[in-house]
């Protein structure tokens, strides 16, 4: 019974992280297609809606799953905060196919809509789906890029792990997967440039892989002919860790004191009291 009961309590998270990335991704890459191929909206739109994506895929998994939504959250988490290693490649799993299904829906309403603005499928649009470098700028490389991904998804991680941690000042009423939805939406208003904020691996492959399987051959490859899906994958698997580590080392420590310790002015951990 208790084996029958883990793997119900097991799908269960798994069926969450689905969904719940289902949901950032409709919403997110629904968004580009609009702003870029339906020429409805502009960077803000793309922007608000991420993170509204984001925000409402939380609401969606956070009482299952955690909604973690991202592999490099889930990765971080598992390094430092006890996430069960087990669970690592099934959540990323999950998410990766729930960021595929919802980009072919995706692509499937957007059909008369994309055949008009790129009848050939090309580069031109496919970054409704999946990210490149430079995004309009001057050239990025792919070593650009994959800094700049480390850097955002450290951002991000570091934040998460400070709106989530009970110890410190964690928003009330609910309002956490609101918060994490505006760390998002400023995360694409100052590091969108270089390499599109894709800043999690299941965002970028699972719709890179729908576009590929519905006729976008250069998928795999950005604007200057090189092999580029990788870096949307390892630069935020390793910001992940990296920005988890700042907080971990430079923030969790100074979070124990009692509330004698605790200069006035301070807002108090939940934990602190009289002895």
């Amino acid at each position: 019974m208790a084996d029958r009961t883990t793997a119900r309590g097991m799908t269960g998270e798994l069926v969450a992280e689905f969904l719940g990335t289902m949901i950032l991704i409709l919403f997110g890459v629904g968004v580009v297609a609009q702003v870029v191929a339906g020429g409805l909206g502009n960077h803000d739109s793309i922007t608000w809606a991420w993170g509204l994506g984001v925000t409402f895929g939380v609401y969606v998994a956070a009482r299952i799953s955690g909604a973690h939504l991202n592999p490099a959250v889930t990765v971080a988490l598992a390094c430092f905060k006890g996430f069960s290693w087990r669970k690592v490649l099934p959540y990323a799993v999950a998410q990766t196919a729930g960021a595929f299904v919802a980009a072919l829906i995706v692509r499937w309403n957007y059909t008369e809509v994309l055949a008009k603005f790129d009848p050939g499928h090309t580069i031109k649009s496919q970054f409704v789906f999946s990210t490149l470098p430079g995004n309009g700028a001057a050239p990025v490389s792919e070593w650009g890029a994959l800094r700049d991904q480390v850097i955002g998804t450290a951002i991000l991680v570091l934040l998460i792990f400070a709106v989530t941690d009970l110890l410190n000042t964690p928003p009330g009423a609910n309002l956490a997967p609101f918060i994490i939805g505006l760390i998002v939406v400023a995360i694409g208003m100052a590091w969108g440039t270089d390499a599109g904020y894709a800043i999690n691996p299941a965002r970028d492959l699972g719709p890179r892989l729908a576009s590929f399987i519905t006729g976008y051959g250069t998928a795999w490859r950005d604007q200057y002919g090189n092999l580029y899906w990788w870096v949307p994958i390892v630069g935020p698997l390793v910001g992940g860790v990296v920005g988890a580590a700042i907080y971990r080392l430079m923030i969790t420590p100074y979070l124990t004191r009692g509330l004698e310790e605790q200069e006035p002015g301070r807002i108090p951990s939940p934990d602190a009291g009289p002895e």
